[in-house]
């Protein structure tokens, strides 16, 4: 069994807008190249092209149809990977220490070398973030690219997790969220993030923007403004009669 640190020196973590996320999926894509061709072994696939294809992936987004109590209906895409929690039974729970969470920074990660595949972090993870590859048979979860983030190799700009460099909606923010003066502590404070499940008690680093109630759409912007054709448009009622 692994023990969890006391305390980290940083709480890095996503900060995802629910408002803003489109589900265009570029973040599972950008997730699944990177670390298919980088750290750890390949995230597999099986049987990709037939029938029945399965996939080991970091990262995937759930799409809803939620009905607000008043206002219209609404589709939220809810994009869902590991929370790196700060008591993460996928820990304390794993027979070998292969699962372990890293005192300098609180991301939780696997050692693939130790790890049997024998599933235990998977069924202790209330999230559903943890996922077996079946061509390796080692557990796989979100390392938030660490081999990115620390890498002076590569443009500072770049050095954020893949899925936050992809994302075209600007819907995902990465950073440290035990620093109260971060950029995303300070989104978090401003928009109301919040935990995913709390009840279960791993507080989660990750944290959640909700996403804004739409306006009802007014009767009036139906009403046609002209009810006669005027200039060019009589015109062309016209010639089109004519026809």
């Amino acid at each position: 069994m692994t023990s969890l640190p006391q305390s980290t020196e940083k709480k890095l973590g996503l900060v995802i807008d629910l408002d803003t996320c489109v589900g265009c999926h570029a973040c599972v894509v950008s997730c699944k190249e990177w670390n298919t061709s980088n750290y750890g072994s390949a995230l597999s696939d099986v049987d990709a092209y037939g029938p029945e294809p399965q996939g080991t992936f970091l990262n995937r987004v759930h799409s809803f149809e939620a009905q607000p109590e008043s206002g219209c209906s609404q589709t939220v895409h809810f994009p869902k990977s590991c929370l790196h929690c700060e008591d993460a039974p996928c820990v304390t729970v794993c027979p070998t220490g292969a699962s372990y969470k890293r005192e300098e920074d609180g991301i939780v990660l696997v050692n693939e070398a130790d790890c049997m595949g024998c599933g235990l972090c998977a069924w202790s993870c209330p999230y559903g973030a943890r996922e077996l590859d079946q061509i390796f048979g080692v557990m796989k979860k979100c390392t938030l690219c660490v081999d990115r983030i620390y890498n002076e190799n590569i443009p500072e700009e770049d050095r954020v997790p893949s899925c936050v460099r992809t994302c075209p909606a600007g819907a995902r923010h990465f950073g440290d969220l035990g620093d109260p003066d971060s950029d995303v502590s300070r989104l978090v404070a401003s928009r109301d993030g919040m935990d995913l499940m709390p009840e279960m008690g791993t507080k989660p680093v990750n944290k959640y923007l909700p996403p804004r109630l739409k306006d009802v759409p007014s009767d009036a912007a139906l009403e046609a403004t002209h009810k006669t054709p005027e200039g060019l448009f009589a015109w062309l009622d016209k010639a089109l009669e004519k026809l």
